[in-house]
C-alpha cells in the first residue's frame, strides 16, 4: 500500500515537471509554422511573430489537454455544476491579485526609471500588429496553457497550500521577465507573481482549473481590448 502511494506521488511529480519542461521548451515548436508558412526569419515582423506564436500556442494547448485529458474532463463536468461558487471564488482572488499588481506596478515606476516591462512592450507591439489575433492568442490560448502549466502542473509537485501558491506565483512571475537585459525588470516578478499566487489559490480552493482559466482569460482579454480601444 505504501509503495503504491509512493509510486503514485512520484508519477505526479514527474507529470508536473514534464508539464513545465513542455511549456518551457515549447518555443522550439516555432520551427513548424516557420517552415510551413515559409517565413523569413531574417526579416521577422511583429505580424509574423504573432502568427507563429498563435500556431505554437495551439500545439502547446493540444499537448497539455492530451496530458491532462481525464482530469480536465472531470473538472469540466464539476465546473458546470458549481460554476457560480467557483467563479465567485475566482473573482474574489482575481480582484485582490489585480489590486496588488496595479499598486506594485505603480511603485516600480516611481522608485525606478522603468515605465513598463519588456514583456509588456513586446505584447503591445504584437497587439498593434494583429489586435484580433492577439485577442485569441493571449486572451484564450495563453490562459489555458499557463493555467495548466503553472497551476495544475505545479500542484503535482508541491502539496502544501502555501508552498504551492508561492512557488506557482514566483515561477509564473519569473517566466514573464526571464531573459531581460535590465536587472531592475526582475522587480516585475512581484506584480506578475501576485496575480499568479491568487490564481493558484483559486485552483487550490476550487480543485478545478476552469475558474482560474476563466479569470486569467478575462484579465488578458480586458487588457487587450483596452489597448485596442486606445489606438
Amino acid at each position: 500500500m505504501i509503495k503504491k502511494i509512493e509510486t503514485k506521488r512520484l508519477l505526479e511529480i514527474f507529470k508536473g515537471i514534464l508539464t513545465f519542461i513542455i511549456f518551457y521548451f515549447s518555443s522550439y515548436l516555432q520551427i513548424i509554422p516557420i517552415t510551413l508558412f515559409n517565413i523569413n526569419v531574417n526579416n521577422y515582423t511583429n505580424k509574423d511573430l504573432a502568427i507563429v506564436n498563435t500556431f505554437t500556442d495551439i500545439i502547446l494547448v493540444l499537448i497539455l489537454i492530451f496530458l491532462y485529458f481525464k482530469e480536465i474532463k472531470k473538472e469540466l463536468k464539476d465546473f458546470k455544476k458549481n460554476y457560480k461558487k467557483d467563479l465567485d471564488i475566482g473573482l474574489k482572488y482575481w480582484v485582490v491579485g489585480l489590486i496588488i499588481m496595479c499598486v506594485t506596478n505603480i511603485l516600480i515606476s516611481i522608485i525606478t526609471p522603468l515605465n513598463t516591462s519588456s514583456n509588456e512592450e513586446a505584447v503591445q507591439g504584437l497587439i498593434n500588429a494583429t489586435p484580433y489575433l492577439m485577442l485569441f492568442t493571449a486572451g484564450i490560448l495563453a490562459p489555458i496553457a499557463e493555467e495548466l502549466t503553472f497551476r495544475k502542473g505545479i500542484s503535482k509537485i508541491f502539496k502544501n497550500k502555501w508552498i504551492y501558491c508561492i512557488a506557482s506565483g514566483l515561477i509564473f512571475g519569473l517566466l514573464h521577465v526571464i531573459g531581460s537585459g535590465n536587472i531592475l525588470e526582475y522587480l516585475y516578478i512581484i506584480p506578475y507573481g501576485s496575480l499568479g499566487f491568487f490564481f493558484a489559490l483559486t485552483y487550490y480552493e476550487t480543485k478545478n482549473i476552469f475558474p482560474s482559466i476563466c479569470m486569467h482569460a478575462i484579465h488578458n482579454s480586458a487588457l487587450i481590448i483596452l489597448s485596442i480601444l486606445s489606438f
